[in-house]
């Protein structure tokens, strides 16, 4: 095994100051997330999503942000999955963003609740076919006796859909509606630079935090 306890990276491509920060936090994050899609060859809107289950256990995994504007952000998935559960039972999320190669992170505390039907709808539409087929077939986090069975599941759909699909009824988004959100920009000697924003009695306060 690789001895990884002097496996390091120190961090000089770029800085943040309180003057490059704007009053909602949101237009950093989106100058932020441009920038990766700019840079990184797929995936620049890949996060992890956080829940907690009935057992108040934190459970993650790595989903793709399909939308951003001042309300939040916004995310797609099977209802009845073991995060879309959770969701559920406990609305209370954290999302990350981490761009390596950027040596950027950002980390959001957040609210979830369900998106319209219409823009569920609107959104599942724009998707490729075989993706619509594949929201039917994959009955998400259940357990699956063989590949084979999933394989099986989509030939049928795909049989039953063959030109129009529409979607599912426990299939759709998520709009996060951010509490805090903290900007990470990793800085030489571990010297980080670190904000975090704070949404209280309608706005939003920004603070430095040591890294």
């Amino acid at each position: 095994m690789r001895d990884i306890k002097n496996y390091r990276t120190d961090y000089e491509k770029h800085v943040l100051n309180r003057k490059d920060l704007y009053e909602n936090p949101i237009q950093l994050f989106d100058v932020w997330l441009q920038e990766a899609i700019n840079t990184i060859d797929k995936d620049a809107n890949a996060f992890t999503l956080s829940t907690i289950d009935v057992n108040s256990f934190p459970s993650s995994r790595v989903v793709l942000l399909k939308e951003v504007s001042n309300d939040g952000f916004v995310f797609f998935t099977n209802y009845n999955s073991h995060k879309g559960q959770e969701m559920e039972v406990n609305p209370k999320v954290a999302l990350n963003f981490f761009w390596p190669t950027l040596e950027k992170q950002v980390r959001i505390q957040a609210e979830v609740k369900k998106i319209s039907n219409k823009e569920s709808d609107a959104y599942f539409q724009s998707r490729p076919y075989k993706s619509k087929i594949a929201a039917w077939a994959s009955e998400q986090s259940s357990i699956l006796k063989s590949r084979s069975t999933l394989e099986e599941r989509y030939l049928l759909f795909s049989k039953k859909y063959p030109d129009h699909v529409p979607r599912p009824k426990h299939w759709g988004g998520f709009l996060a509606k951010p509490q805090k959100i903290e900007f990470w920009q990793g800085r030489s000697s571990r010297l980080h630079d670190r904000f975090c924003f704070v949404f209280s009695e309608g706005k939003w306060t920004a603070e430095r935090l040591a890294p």
